[in-house]
């Protein structure tokens, strides 16, 4: 059970079981695991609620929607489900974590939680182009996941920037949706392992651009097209494109826990077991130690996990104790 302290700067500080930090798919499901599983546990769910979810459009691949659901919807009745069993939600962003100290201490602006466990799943963001046009049509032709918002595009023409695994596998995965896909890529060849580059170069609506930069996304409600410079002449040219999928990368969101929790050498939390971290009593859920899948149903079943493991790391303090 919570129990309140005296606070010291004016906010409030309070002792709980289990401190969730994240409120996409993998923090709900932690939460609504760990509430039912008779844990005292909070979610700090961040000004910014919801996670990548909230930037999707229409979700179709979700299990238990026959028909498609707006991203923010289906994260809205996580939410309601989640807060309808119990778990008390906080719409404030973490701003210090502390590992390195029992019971651990989570400050969220001027209040101070502390913890037993903690679930770590503050997700990842994707690396975006850093041109203004790409924000402008975020959901509107731009998207960060094809797996999500591929059929969108289908017998559309669209572009793939990036030339690692995922962009490639994106394109190839495209390949069979889009009439044509685009790879634009920076250097002259790509990075993508070789199965992946002999796959996608053999399949005859996959076409590529070398050596060449996205320096605009236009259109008027929607995208048109991207106009693209060739780093070797400085040449720009028009490719007419419904669909823009941006595929250079994403950063996982461990700014707070770097130097405490160990990580790998891409900054993803680095995994014991299924979600146990290299300190004992904090575990990670979803994107942010998932480079490989990044979908809402494995965030979510990761938090499952995250919080089954927290609720047998309780027990057995109280074993201990």
């Amino acid at each position: 059970m919570s129990f309140k302290i005296s606070g010291i700067s004016g906010g409030k500080e309070e002792k709980h079981e289990i401190v969730i930090i994240g409120s996409g798919p993998a923090g709900l499901t932690a939460g609504i695991y760990a509430v039912r599983g008779g844990a005292d546990a909070i979610l700090i769910g961040g000004y910014s609620f919801g996670g990548q979810l909230m930037l999707t459009t229409e979700v179709e691949n979700f299990p238990g929607f026959p028909e498609p659901i707006l991203g923010p919807e289906l994260m809205k009745r996580m939410r309601a489900q989640a807060e309808r069993l119990g778990v008390n939600i906080i719409d404030k962003d973490a701003t210090e974590i502390n590992l390195l100290e029992r019971p651990f201490r989570i400050t969220v602006e001027e209040d101070t939680y502390y913890a037993d466990a903690v679930i770590l799943a503050m997700g990842a963001s994707p690396r975006e182009l850093g041109i203004p046009s790409e924000r402008k049509f975020k959901g509107k032709g731009v998207s960060y996941c094809a797996v999500c918002d591929g059929m969108f595009f289908k017998g559309m023409d669209v572009a793939v920037i990036g030339g690692g695994d995922t962009a490639i596998e994106d394109a190839i995965y495209l390949s069979k949706i889009c009439k044509s896909v685009t790879v634009i890529h920076r250097r002259d060849k790509l990075r993508a392992q070789a199965v992946l580059q002999k796959r996608a170069f053999s399949i005859p609506n996959i076409k590529f651009v070398w050596n060449s930069e996205v320096v605009e996304i236009y259109g008027t409600q929607k995208v048109e097209g991207v106009k693209v410079k060739n780093k070797m002449t400085n040449e720009i040219s028009s490719l007419p494109v419904q669909g823009v999928f941006v595929d250079i990368g994403h950063i996982p969101n461990t700014s707070l826990v770097e130097g405490q929790v160990e990580l790998t050498e891409n900054k993803y939390i680095k995994l014991y077991g299924e979600t146990g971290t290299s300190i004992k009593g904090v575990f990670a859920a979803g994107d942010i130690a998932d480079p490989v899948y990044r979908q809402a149903i494995t965030a979510a079943g990761m938090g499952a996990k995250a919080a089954l493991d927290a609720l047998r790391y309780l027990q057995e303090l109280k074993e201990k104790s």
